[in-house]
């Protein structure tokens, strides 16, 4: 989730990442295996040298879109064969990558940022992976929940992911209103278009918690937006908000006697 725009930061193109210590080769990459690769979320000095280790020597990377990450490999100096992986193929696409899988070939997916199956495709194919007895391997990195969790200043102790909530009102109030009783922080994406909407309905379910929008995550604009759901809807009113959010509630305080 959380993916590039004009805002990203950039850099030139990248030299060959350096290799291991004298004496210290790396592991090469095993036959069969799906490599979950995390990929940046803007700045794309984010990426991990085992990244893009792995991206070199697989034989095939499973992309959300092939046309980005087409983009984003040649913006690090190399080209690999791309086949499409997304929410509509994911089906009949997983039934491919499983048979070449058991070929023996070694097959990277990435989504358009971040980690695979987090708010985005890859957890229909590892789970058939596993099914199949196939070996599966994360490759971790950037995730804009961690990103905005660990900068938020709540707390980090105990969360709980929720990604996006349901786009019909009924149904987003309903799960907001279970949600509200589960102990630590909550951690929700939501687009610029609906996150106006968001803070109305937790003006309304959770009033008096504290909340913050993170936006533009490791973007030029990046910014973290603070205050009670009231709060930040009257500033939202007064400024249009842009950019993709996480948006994250904090505890009830124990001496309030709200919700």
């Amino acid at each position: 989730m959380m993916n590039m725009n004009d805002n990203s930061q950039t850099a030139g193109p990248l030299a060959t990442p350096p290799g291991p210590p004298p004496g210290r080769a790396l592991p090469p990459l095993q036959p069969g295996t799906l490599y979950l690769v995390a990929t940046p979320i803007g700045n794309l000095e984010d990426i991990t040298l085992r990244a893009l280790r792995t991206l070199r020597e697989c034989d095939l990377v499973a992309a959300e879109d092939t046309r980005r990450t087409g983009m984003l490999l040649r913006h690090y100096g190399f080209s690999k064969p791309l086949v499409s992986y997304f929410q509509f193929n994911e089906a009949r696409r997983s039934e491919e990558i499983l048979a070449r899988l058991r070929r023996g070939e070694k097959i990277a997916l990435v989504t358009d940022a971040g980690s695979p199956g987090i708010s985005d495709p890859g957890q229909r194919v590892v789970a058939a992976a596993l099914q199949a007895g196939l070996r599966v391997e994360a490759v971790p990195g950037p995730a804009a929940l961690v990103a905005a969790l660990t900068a938020s200043g709540l707390a980090t102790d105990e969360f709980h992911f929720v990604g996006f909530l349901p786009h019909k009102s009924g149904q987003r109030r309903k799960q907001l209103e279970q949600l509200k009783g589960i102990p630590g922080t909550l951690v929700l994406y939501e687009s610029p278009y609906r996150v106006e909407k968001l803070l109305g309905e937790l003006s309304e379910v959770v009033p008096e918690r504290p909340v913050v929008l993170a936006r533009e995550l490791t973007k030029r604009f990046e910014e973290y937006l603070r205050g009670t759901p009231a709060e930040l809807l009257a500033r939202a009113r007064q400024r249009p908000l842009k950019g993709e959010f996480v948006v994250l509630v904090g505890q009830r305080n124990p001496k309030s006697s709200h919700p």
